[in-house]
């Protein structure tokens, strides 16, 4: 064998016999640190109840009854901060991937965020009106309405089968409105048209996001659809609302208080982006329907909102639609299942902490449902008369 043979043949080797990824190494990075999915879902039930009951606190309980101002306050506020998070951070870096142009802008985001401006406007009229926990029940009609404007639209095609599944959340919702002690009418049109307008605009958000070139995350939407919303809502304040306005309910409400209710609904919004991937629809469907019954009770505890039986009754009613017409009867079924067999599981390992969250449910329940089944004439009865003849009678006694 030659000299070069050999220095070729040595080369081979030691190249074959030389790591080029030291195993040990590999094996001892640690993964990535991740937050459980709960966390995120979490967060979003907090903001996104938090943003429904401070709305109700400022608008009805301040006294602030300047929705449209509030309203485009939001807007305003998630403008300058969408711009601020495109120019600093890389949250909004998936806006490059648009190929968002004048044209674009004008035909479709124009449009969307006439009706996003509309729902808004209508959504916060209502809390001058209604009770958040009839609030949340008219809600529970959304899913149809966004039916009904998807066959008017020609996103989907219209399906007898679809349409009685979600007759059911109709049904649950009029027999929630029958049960209501404080219906007033013209709170419930404004939340009907506010559903409604929302319903247009999701179908139109589906219908602009099937181009591939137009896929945007939540956040991404909002960096397009604030601005052009504060102004169409600004337009609005301004003939409807500012004429009225005093400095003085604005010092009442405050400033501090103002930016926190902003800052809360950007949270909401900025929430949502971190949670779309970490939680499968089944978890954001029971999500969604457990922030509506915890927004009830809130309802029930801050201002003493009475909820009847039959509002309970048609409520649930409409939230097992609403689940259903998500979801499926063959998902449901599969995933009860499953629930089932972790539900005994749990038992199994872990007995005296089943038998506390039971007691708890039970609590709970009974709670909600005495709340709920109280008698309605205390209420109209005012004791102030009653001490008063009380302290009199006393007097009497002690001359």
């Amino acid at each position: 064998m030659g000299v070069d043979e050999k220095i070729r043949a040595s080369g081979e080797q030691v190249r074959d016999t030389l790591p080029t990824i030291n195993p040990d190494v590999e094996r001892s990075q640690p993964p990535k640190p991740s937050l459980h999915p709960a966390f995120y879902v979490s967060i979003w039930i907090s903001l996104s109840s938090s943003v429904i009951l401070f709305n109700k606190w400022i608008l009805s309980t301040l006294g602030f009854e300047y929705p449209v101002i509030l309203t485009t306050f939001h807007l305003v506020f998630a403008t300058v901060m969408t711009q601020l998070l495109a120019r600093y951070t890389t949250l909004l870096d998936g806006r490059k991937t648009v190929k968002m142009t004048g044209r674009v802008y004008l035909r479709a985001i124009v449009p969307i965020g006439f009706f996003f401006s509309l729902s808004l406007i209508c959504g916060n009229l209502t809390y001058l009106y209604l009770s958040v926990a009839f609030i949340q029940m008219l809600k529970a009609t959304t899913p149809v309405f966004v039916l009904f404007s998807s066959w008017a639209l020609g996103v989907s095609q219209p399906n007898l089968k679809v349409f009685l599944n979600v007759s059911v959340i109709v049904v649950g919702v009029v027999i929630a409105s029958i049960g209501e002690i404080k219906f007033v009418w013209i709170g419930f049109i404004y939340q009907i048209f506010g559903i409604a307008f929302e319903a247009l605009r999701l179908t139109m958000v589906q219908r602009l996001l099937s181009s591939a070139e137009f896929k945007m995350d939540p956040l991404v939407s909002l960096y397009y659809f604030a601005p052009v919303c504060a102004a169409m809502n600004f337009v609005v304040a301004l003939f409807w609302e500012l004429p009225k306005l005093s400095m003085q309910e604005v010092y009442d409400v405050g400033f501090l208080t103002f930016f926190l209710n902003g800052l809360c609904a950007f949270a909401l919004n900025v929430s949502v982006v971190f949670l779309i991937g970490k939680t499968s629809s089944l978890v954001l469907t029971l999500c969604g329907v457990l922030k509506d019954v915890l927004l009830v009770v809130a309802s029930m505890i801050i201002w003493g909102t009475q909820v009847t039986g039959l509002q309970f009754f048609g409520y649930s009613i409409a939230l097992g639609g609403m689940v259903y017409y998500k979801l499926g009867y063959e998902a449901i079924k599969g995933y009860a299942g499953e629930a089932g067999r972790q539900w005994a599981d749990f038992g199994n390992r872990r007995p005296i902490l089943r038998r506390i969250s039971i007691m708890l449910f039970t609590v709970m329940t009974i709670f909600v449902l005495l709340g709920g089944l109280a008698p309605t004439y205390a209420p109209g009865m005012d004791p102030t008369e009653y001490l008063n003849e009380a302290k009199n009678k006393i007097g009497i006694a002690r001359l």
